[in-house]
């Protein structure tokens, strides 16, 4: 019996490219439902109410919901391509610094981003340590999971693409390839894939949007 698999997402969204790119590396089929924000469908809140918000995998009628969750569901639902390690530490270690880059470097990197003056150096200051702990994994390796792209080099993705965009934005280099040759070599590697690269949204689009966001909290007075 045929699947029934739609990704409610939006375009330009790190978190739902996650789920983009592991559908495709596993060879899926599904269909695309490109949600509006600022409009969202009625169908979004009822699959998501809690928080209202995409990637959502609806998989024969049932939503499975938050991007890291979807990952491991593709993953053992379907076999074929795996993401996760199979053994249990290196599993729990995959699971650990994916949610490091969700909640640590993320903040950190979109914090220098959308700051200026002071706060943007701490920021900075922040990301650097970060990005030295993501350099560690990286050793001896070409993609996190060791030759092939997997389940944490999917979670870390949103950072070869969005870390040049902030870069060209706000004219600052981030990921240094003398202070960071592993990750900077790495970032080449997953974004020029052919099953990655061909699903990057437009370049331009998104440093559009970008800017548009970051405007806010540059116009933002300080007391």
């Amino acid at each position: 019996m045929a699947e029934d698999l739609k990704l409610f997402r939006t375009w330009s969204s790190p978190y739902s490219l996650r789920i983009v790119h592991a559908l495709k590396i596993k060879g899926l089929e599904y269909d695309t439902v490109l949600e509006d924000l600022s409009n969202k469908s009625e169908s979004l809140l009822k699959y998501n109410p809690i928080h209202k918000k995409v990637p959502i995998l609806v998989h024969n009628g049932k939503p499975i919901c938050e991007s890291l969750v979807i990952l491991e569901y593709i993953d053992e639902t379907w076999k074929q391509s795996p993401l996760l390690p199979q053994d249990p530490y290196e599993k729990a270690m995959a699971r650990f610094w994916a949610k490091f880059g969700d909640e640590k470097v993320l903040l950190s990197i979109w914090s220098a981003f959308t700051s200026q003056g002071k706060e943007q150096e701490e920021a900075i200051a922040t990301t650097a340590n970060n990005l030295k702990f993501i350099e560690e994994q990286l050793k001896g390796k070409k993609f996190f999971g060791g030759e092939t792209i997997g389940y944490l080099d999917l979670a870390f993705g949103w950072m070869a693409n969005l870390i040049s965009i902030f870069e060209e934005i706000c004219n600052l280099k981030l990921v240094d390839a003398e202070l960071y040759p592993l990750l900077s070599t790495w970032m080449d590697n997953f974004s020029n894939d052919p099953v990655i690269k061909e699903l990057w949204p437009p370049r331009d689009r998104m440093v559009e949007k970008f800017k548009a966001m970051r405007e806010p909290y540059l116009s933002k007075v300080i007391v």
